[in-house]
């Protein structure tokens, strides 16, 4: 009897060791390692890091409006619990996110939207300084960009109708109708914060020298100039201004710490600054906050602003630390001119590895912008406005070369806008990591820069790009 209870308890061990080592894998869930929000005007990006693939389902949801992700066998532990505390209170289109245990191996996150959105979520596979990445892109319904654009038009509308108006209102302007065959007619479009007149309090305070044979008739000498005045009736050269990497690419890493996309956004900033106190010159920037932008969506937002120019800041990073001076690139189409170039291409255009981007994206604008067109013309002019950037640049720091370089830049591939890449400085070599953090020489450097725009448009004038009225 003994003996049977003896193997009987010995049975019952067994099938009780044999169900652990079954359903063990049920209890392994995964671990969130960080949580992150990276929120802008074009979408927040939520990501969430782990050491595996993630499973997920997604819902949309409306009255009210939210998104629903059930994430499969993760560990609703603190780290994946702080994601709730990382909602910014101005984000533009996320007002909450509540998390909890749907069922037993389910993790449920409802985020509730400030409006109608379009979510998009999928898998990164490790790239750069990351692993597994699970990425949730809420973006707007209507595209803020071309919601901008359209602001732009209204006041340019408003007033063409408002002149409109008065001509047929006025008893003193005998109206004409317009004759066949006459040219369109033209509305020259404000940009934001420009007013479209200045008022004469304005007008007072921005005197300028007048011209010549204007001096000579009225008997002034000289008035000052103390600051330029836009000219409504003259375009706006558009400078597209692109700071590098942002959000979850952080770009190269200083010898002491600091990231590119830091020091990029900031030049960045300074030099569309710079550009907007020059007259009858604007500037635009890809992205005026820390969120990653995808290198073909640089270029849609160029090529949408009418860009005359893009400019993308970058500061390099090499191995070697000794590595140092500033450079300019333009683009290739028959391969880079040096080892060092294809390095740098290859490098910049993993960017979309690294901040994320999902491969199914079905982006028409892709095939537009980023073919291998004949762009021998566009490149050209690349070449020449590189030219003269570099040579300012000298002058403020060492080259690492003496002529500008090129290579298949992704970033570049803009088929009828003159672009280049300007690496300010080796952020991996300590004294310019230095320098580039430095607010003093960050303004030589966008001086520098901007004093190479304005030398190529004085030997290559903009042609006005003009908008037809609507009827």
């Amino acid at each position: 009897m003994t003996q049977c209870k003896r193997l009987f308890s010995s049975i019952v061990t067994f099938i009780l060791m044999v169900s652990c080592v079954v359903s063990a894998p049920a209890f392994a869930a995964q671990t969130v390692l960080s949580s992150r929000i990276w929120p802008a005007q074009d979408y927040t990006r939520i990501t969430l890091e782990s050491n595996q693939p993630f499973a997920y389902k997604m819902m949309e949801i409306k009255n009210p409006d939210r998104i629903v992700l059930d994430i499969e066998n993760v560990v609703l532990d603190a780290s994946l619990k702080a994601l709730s505390t990382k909602i910014a209170p101005d984000d533009p289109y996320i007002k909450q996110i509540r998390l909890g245990n749907f069922q037993q191996n389910i993790v449920r996150l409802v985020i509730d939207l400030k409006a109608e959105a379009k979510p998009k979520a999928f898998n990164l596979a490790p790239a750069g300084e990351y692993q597994h990445r699970l990425v949730l892109d809420v973006f707007p319904l209507k595209d803020s960009l071309m919601t901008l654009l359209a602001e732009r038009e209204k006041p340019a509308i408003a007033i063409e109708n408002q002149q409109s108006s008065n001509v047929q209102n006025s008893p003193e302007i005998t109206r004409t109708e317009p004759v066949a065959g006459a040219e369109p007619q033209i509305i020259y479009e404000p940009l934001p914060g420009i007013p479209a007149e200045p008022s004469a309090v304005d007008a007072e305070k921005d005197k300028i020298t007048l011209p010549l044979n204007t001096q000579k008739e009225t008997g002034q000498k000289e008035i000052s100039k103390e600051k330029p005045v836009k000219n409504k009736n003259e375009r706006q050269i558009i400078i597209a201004i692109d700071a590098g990497h942002g959000g979850e690419d952080p770009g190269a890493r200083g010898a002491n710490g600091s990231h590119e996309k830091d020091i990029t956004l900031n030049i960045a900033k300074k030099l569309k600054a710079a550009i907007d106190r020059e007259p009858n010159m604007q500037g635009v920037l890809t992205r005026d906050g820390d969120y990653f932008i995808p290198l073909h969506g640089r270029v849609v937002k160029a090529r949408n602003h009418q860009a005359d120019l893009f400019v993308s800041i970058h500061a390099d990073a090499f191995t070697n630390q000794a590595a140092r001076g500033s450079s300019v690139f333009a683009l290739s189409e028959r391969g880079a001119t040096s080892a060092s170039a294809r390095y740098l291409a290859k490098k910049e255009n993993e960017s979309d590895l690294i901040g994320g981007v999902s491969l199914d994206d079905k982006d028409p604008w892709l095939a537009r912008t980023l073919l291998d067109l004949s762009q021998t013309a566009t490149i050209n002019d690349s070449l020449k406005l590189g030219k003269a950037v570099l040579t300012n640049i000298g002058q403020v720091n060492r080259l690492h070369k003496n002529q500008v370089e090129q290579a298949g830049f992704a970033v570049l591939k803009s088929p009828d806008i003159p672009s280049i890449l300007v690496e300010t400085a080796f952020i991996s070599n300590p004294e310019e990591e230095r320098k580039l953090n430095d607010s003093d020489y960050q303004e030589q450097l966008v001086n520098s820069i901007l004093a190479g725009i304005k030398k190529y448009f004085s030997t290559k004038p903009a042609l006005a790009k003009t908008k037809i009225a609507k009827e």
